[in-house]
């Protein structure tokens, strides 16, 4: 649009014997048949009409920028955020634990973790330290937590496995499920519960009442 404005400059001709001597807005970019389109006016006119077209083509500009988009590249609807006592620890055990990528990290001045953000799959997940003076506390300081993060992967069996391997404590063992899932549970060194999971089977929701009337009568 610059190169286009700047190209945009009335050129005075001949009077053609009248009072007032005419002047020639040509625009480089807008052809017809080949031909430069050239706008004739009287030259009272002509410098009018010039600014006011590069004033519309600046608008023009600002308009075709790309617009902000409300949900950031990346982000889906719902991200957890979780509070971790020594974040930094914690972003270090996702990445071993889950093959977390971290997107960015905002360190407070005492070196504690303000903010950060991290990709687990195709998802984000943000996190923070401990901010007791704001009365911002982990699972572990809390006693426990009522919330779970289930995370579906491809093979839940090895993902599982390199949780475990990682410091993560099992409270559910990997297990074959009424609603088709494999899956299992576990609660990382933070306090967080995480539900692992791979979808096995396809199925109605008839059959999957009738897989948990079966599991029901099976209990003990």
């Amino acid at each position: 649009m610059h190169a286009a404005s700047q190209a945009l400059r009335p050129q005075q001709t001949e009077t053609h014997g009248t009072a007032h001597p005419y002047s020639k807005i040509f625009f480089p970019e807008c052809r017809f048949n080949g031909a430069v389109l050239v706008v004739t006016l009287k030259t009272w006119l002509a410098q009018p009409v010039f600014h006011l077209t590069n004033l519309l083509l600046q608008g023009v500009a600002v308009m075709s920028s790309p617009a902000v988009k409300p949900i950031p590249e990346g982000m889906h609807s719902l991200t957890p955020y979780l509070v971790c006592a020594n974040a930094a620890d914690a972003i270090a055990f996702y990445v071993k634990a889950f093959n977390a990528v971290e997107q960015f990290r905002l360190p407070a001045p005492d070196g504690r973790v303000m903010h950060a953000c991290l990709k687990i799959g195709d998802s984000m997940l943000m996190l923070t330290d401990e901010w007791p003076e704001h009365q911002t506390f982990g699972p572990n300081s809390l006693k426990g937590t009522p919330v779970t993060i289930h995370h579906y992967v491809e093979d839940v069996d090895a993902s599982f496995r390199q949780a475990v391997e990682a410091g993560a404590t099992v409270t559910l063992p990997v297990t074959d499920m009424f609603w088709g899932d494999r899956y299992g549970q576990v609660k990382d060194p933070f306090g967080h519960s995480w539900s692992l999971a791979t979808h096995k089977r396809d199925l109605s929701m008839e059959e999957i009442q009738a897989g948990m009337r079966d599991m029901q009568c099976g209990q003990p």
